[in-house]
């Protein structure tokens, strides 16, 4: 006769809905089991998001701080609650927060997630077992004075605040890559172009040098954006009027969280207003899409200056980090600026996505908020991960062909820009056109025409009196 393993394997849960079968393993429950049977949606689960689940911790942690203090849950629950949320905290138990971060129901699979988590963490520390609910309930005590509607926004915003962290740093790092190369190339004269078409000498160092402080306005961009995140709705519980708390849980459970996270963290004005409101999502995704936008740009620029080898602009080197075709032998592709610029439209399609989710919120709730978090996720892991590999593998190899810049620049029409105050524009135009037409240089023509003695030219025509004005 076989054995009936089922009592070993299996524990049984029930909800409004009904009873089911959880793994005994899991410390997650029936909510989080039915999250997992509703939305198989991505493929990417919360413990993808490692700074969006410490945030969860510290969320229960400061509510699991004030039920105590305001005799809601038992101290020794609370203890054992706040214990959970530590262990999580420092990175245990990830693997169990297992629900799709896209979901229905504003997040309430994430918070159940979550409240199931700690809870059988909690009773394991008690000496329970999973699912002994009666000694630490998900939502009698995991989840009291909360609801998901003020819980799940909370910890969103202190997740983006943590993860905009390194994402500064990571461009910052970006930055001075960009300006070490600049120093690197501050004496290699080099064509400017505007519209694609030769316009007038520049250094590669000032070139490289733009791109560290078009950047770097970034950092500033991003860091006001996200301090509009410190304002947050915890205490309003469903719709923001806080029913459900006892008087004093709104200011206690703000000091925890200021205490547990080390930020500034307030208790917006207007709890309804806020509960509602996703216009600082709006804005940070705006500031990750600016920023993008500024990456892929750089990118298309290093695509093309090092165009060629032979038939391209061909002015810098980018390392060679991998064959580039499987047809044409010794083929090498800029792969590195081609990967940051997919990753740049997938930040700015999020963006969309984000504007449009925040458009969906009707009356008291945005119940979008879960494809926000994702959106907002994606795009900062992205940004992060691509910066360091753009950084490393490309940015901080770059070699430049001084003589091939100097080459183009002494072809260039765009020389005779420089002699437009001494020989005025008509003069000048005239001498372009004959110069394209007689495939001659500016300087050929200007000696043959007499129009300035070779000592006044070669005055005028220092390439390193070129660059930036003579008199600052």
């Amino acid at each position: 006769m076989e054995q009936d393993t089922t009592k070993t394997q299996y524990r049984i849960e029930h909800d409004l809905l009904g009873e089911k079968e959880v793994p005994n393993a899991a410390y997650y429950g029936i909510q989080t089991m039915r999250a997992l049977e509703n939305f198989p949606i991505t493929g990417v689960p919360l413990a993808h998001h490692p700074s969006f689940i410490r945030a969860f911790a510290q969320v229960k942690f400061a509510a699991a701080e004030a039920n105590k203090e305001l005799g809601l849950v038992e101290e020794k629950i609370a203890e054992a609650i706040k214990q959970a949320c530590r262990n999580i905290i420092d990175d245990q138990l990830h693997d169990q927060f297992v629900v799709d971060m896209i979901q229905g129901g504003a997040g309430t699979s994430t918070n159940m997630n979550a409240n199931e988590v700690i809870a059988n963490h909690a009773l394991e520390l008690l000496g329970r077992e999973k699912g002994e609910y009666e000694f630490c309930h998900p939502n009698n005590h995991v989840n009291c004075s909360q609801s998901t509607n003020d819980a799940y926004p909370s910890a969103l915003k202190i997740a983006i605040i943590q993860s905009n962290i390194a994402l500064t740093e990571e461009l910052d790092g970006l930055i001075q890559a960009f300006r070490s190369k600049a120093e690197e190339f501050k004496d290699v004269i080099k064509m400017g172009r505007t519209q694609l078409q030769d316009a007038v000498p520049i250094t590669l160092g000032q070139e490289f040098e733009a791109y560290s402080v078009t950047l770097e306005e970034e950092i500033e961009r991003l860091g006001q954006t996200a301090e509009l995140f410190l304002e947050l709705n915890m205490g309003g519980t469903a719709v923001g009027t806080g029913i459900n708390t006892k008087s004093g849980y709104r200011r206690i459970v703000i000091e925890q969280l200021r205490a547990i996270t080390g930020f500034p963290v307030t208790r917006a004005l207007n709890l309804v207003e806020s509960t509602q409101d996703t216009g600082a999502f709006i804005m940070y995704s705006s500031a990750l899409k600016r920023l993008s936008v500024k990456l892929s740009k750089i990118c298309n620029d290093l695509r093309l200056l090092s165009s060629g080898p032979r038939t391209g602009l061909n002015e810098i080197n980018l390392p060679k980090v991998q064959p580039g075709s499987s047809i044409m032998p010794g083929k090498v592709n800029p792969v590195i600026p081609e990967v940051m610029n997919q990753i740049t439209y997938k930040v700015i399609g999020n963006d969309l996505t984000v504007t449009l989710a925040a458009e969906a919120g009707q009356l008291q709730l945005n119940v979008m908020f879960p494809v926000i978090a994702q959106s907002l996720g994606e795009s900062i892991e992205m940004l992060i991960k691509g910066m360091s590999i753009l950084k490393s593998r490309c940015i901080e190899g770059i070699t430049a062909n001084k003589d091939r810049c100097r080459e183009l620049v002494e072809n260039s029409i765009g020389l005779v820009t420089v002699l437009v105050p001494e020989l005025g524009y008509e003069v000048c135009s005239n001498l372009a056109r004959q110069a394209l037409v007689e495939n001659k240089g500016i300087y050929e023509l200007v000696l043959e025409k007499e129009l300035l003695s070779q000592e006044n030219l070669n005055s005028f025509l220092s390439l390193e009196s070129m660059v930036g004005p003579l008199i600052d």
